[in-house]
């Protein structure tokens, strides 16, 4: 356990410090949110949450939704490219533990997705977004758990992408767009058609959602958060399983 835990810090340091030195790269990540929170959340009239919930409540949570599906499913990304090069073998012939390289790895993409979850809802407080600290935080932890779980899964889809890489790119962008359109973060589904309604239903992310608006709003005790939190931690549990498994015998 102990060279697991020492393994990870390095794998994790290792994978940070490129952001390190140059932090203008996530800065550049978070230009799309961005403008969807200040552009398109501002044209929002009107309470897409009810008629007692500002609308911010209901929209920032939904950015972050939104990003914690673009960027922990892209992460497989800069493994796909490590292998194809061939840089990642010099990694395989240290002795450094197999699930150390997922979990460091994992660790520093959702640290990221940490450090610009609150940037955002920085910039979105003067907007009129109001702050529950309480249930930013648990909405902030139910966010890294299911990106972990996503990440991870990007991991194992870059391994199983060798040696072309194509499959990885097809995935990614055959499951991210229907999966984000459905999950309801940028528009209610509940003012689409009745087939769009169940359709979106059956997209576990949207259980997400609602559960993050929820806690946002400082609401805990609803059953959409319960749902919400075995979603997230559905995710979680398959991701480093399957992503444990893949980095010891997919490599």
């Amino acid at each position: 356990m102990r060279k697991l835990l020492w393994d990870t810090r390095t794998v994790f340091l290792r994978e940070l410090m490129p952001t390190v030195r140059t932090p203008s790269g996530l800065l550049f990540t978070m230009g799309q949110p961005l403008l969807f929170l200040i552009l398109f959340g501002s044209l929002l009239t009107g309470s897409p949450g009810g008629a007692a919930a500002s609308p911010w409540q209901w929209f920032v949570p939904g950015i972050l939704i939104m990003m914690c599906l673009t960027g922990p499913m892209m992460s497989g990304y800069t493994l796909l490219t490590e292998l194809l090069s061939g840089s990642f073998e010099r990694v395989l012939v240290s002795p450094i533990s197999r699930p150390a390289l997922l979990f460091g790895r994992t660790l520093k993409e959702f640290l990221l997705l940490l450090v610009q979850a609150l940037l955002i809802i920085a910039v979105a407080v003067p907007l009129g977004f109001e702050l529950f600290p309480l249930g930013v935080l648990a909405g902030l932890a139910l966010l890294v758990v299911f990106g972990s779980g996503l990440i991870a899964l990007s991991y194992v889809l870059a391994i199983a992408s060798r040696p072309s890489g194509q499959l990885f790119y097809g995935v990614t962008q055959m499951v991210m767009f229907p999966v984000l359109l459905l999950s309801g973060v940028l528009l209610p589904v509940e003012s689409g058609p009745d087939w769009l309604r169940v359709v979106a239903s059956l997209n576990p992310v949207s259980h997400l959602v609602d559960a993050e608006r929820l806690l946002f709003a400082g609401r805990f005790a609803e059953p959409a958060v319960l749902y919400g939190s075995l979603t997230a931690f559905g995710f979680a549990a398959v991701g480093l399983t399957v992503g444990v498994r893949a980095m010891r015998k997919g490599l």
